[in-house]
């Protein structure tokens, strides 16, 4: 007799050319990550060559009763690192019958900024750090910690190993290794500072590229965190008090960067990136006031500054950067539930194509 684990498990390609698409979308919060599977006649690898979708926007707050119906775009292949085999997860962004991209839709515009000839000649590297908390399912509270209580102050967590400093370590690696089967571009893990808090990082990633990923991955965790019986939460600032909040600090560079004398171009974008900073912060994640208060590790949200090695500021520049005079910085502002289509985009726009 057949196991539940068995048929979870089995290999269609043992039987069938049929493989399963889950495909992917995110929802009218814009953090909630949404999907739905459908069958395909064989193994696809070009997102041009999926069929297009449809889903109720009525029940994700995208549509109304009596006009609900919004058409998925497939825009992105993944390996599926749960069915395995040959099936596959399809990130896709939203449209309304008539093809116009619905207002949740930030890829839309993320897409047109990226294939811009000015953009596309510098091809814009991004590194993204995805910080974030796994709490406990019944009470929201941070894995690890004592119920109603509080663990040992900050200090022996970032980077910690032990049972008492590293908590849900198993669920962190199985994401890295599924992000890898994937075929998600991530580049390492670590404990953060507060318990119960880790970071992946995606990239380098090529334009909008990075956002598909870094979507990816998040549906990645949240399905981990689904079998484990844990949430995950992508709040800036889940616990109030003398605690670190959570980011997605952004690395950016362009080609010019990159080349001889980049380190000019470099201290340009960050002097542009200056004079918008009310713009950006009001694009770089909701509830970001509660994090970017000029402690732990940020730069008070009303302020703009910039420094060599210096993580208390707005945009940090690495110190072989600043040796070599070439490579990238670190816009340390964007929140942990940022949209990473509208941030990477807002960057490459004003550092490449906003003149002042």
């Amino acid at each position: 007799m057949a196991h539940l684990s068995d048929l979870v498990n089995l290999n269609l390609s043992d039987s069938s050319e049929k493989i399963i698409a889950e495909y992917i979308w995110i929802g009218g919060s814009g953090m909630d990550v949404r999907s739905k599977a459908r069958t395909l006649a064989g193994p696809v690898d070009d997102p041009s060559k999926l069929p297009k979708w449809n889903y109720d926007g009525s029940s994700t707050g995208q549509a109304p009763g009596e006009d609900s119906e919004v058409i998925l775009y497939p825009q992105a292949i993944f390996k599926d690192p749960f069915r395995r085999g040959n099936n596959i997860l399809v990130i896709c962004d939203c449209y309304t019958p008539a093809g116009e991209p619905i207002p949740t839709n930030k890829r839309h515009n993320a897409a047109k900024i990226f294939s811009n000839p000015n953009v596309v000649v510098e091809e814009p590297w991004y590194g993204l750090e995805q910080e974030y908390t796994l709490l406990q399912k019944e009470i929201n509270w941070p894995l690890g910690w004592p119920i109603g209580g509080f663990p040992g102050p900050q200090g022996p967590y970032y980077c910690g190993i032990g049972c008492g400093k590293a908590f849900g370590r198993d669920i962190v690696d199985a994401h890295y290794k599924a992000c890898i089967y994937a075929g998600i571009n991530i580049s390492g893990i670590n404990g953060e500072v507060m318990p119960g808090q880790w970071e992946f990082q995606v990239g380098p990633s090529v334009g909008i590229a990075s956002g598909d990923e870094l979507w990816a991955a998040r549906y990645i965790l949240e399905r981990i965190t689904e079998i484990a019986g844990v949430v995950v939460s992508f709040d800036p600032k889940p616990i109030p008090g003398d605690w670190n909040g959570a980011g997605a600090h952004t690395n950016y560079s362009t080609k010019s960067m990159r080349n001889e004398g980049g380190y000019e171009v470099i201290k340009k974008a960050i002097e542009k990136l200056g004079l918008r900073h009310k713009e950006h912060i009001a694009a770089y994640g909701e509830g970001n006031e509660r994090r970017l208060t000029g402690r732990h590790e940020t730069a008070d949200i009303n302020t703009f500054k910039w420094g060599v090695a210096n993580r208390g500021a707005s945009i940090r520049v690495g110190r072989d950067t600043e040796k070599e005079g070439k490579g990238y910085f670190e816009d340390r502002r964007p929140a942990s539930n940022m949209d990473p289509y509208v941030v990477t985009s807002m960057i490459a726009e004003t550092t490449i194509l906003w003149n002042p």
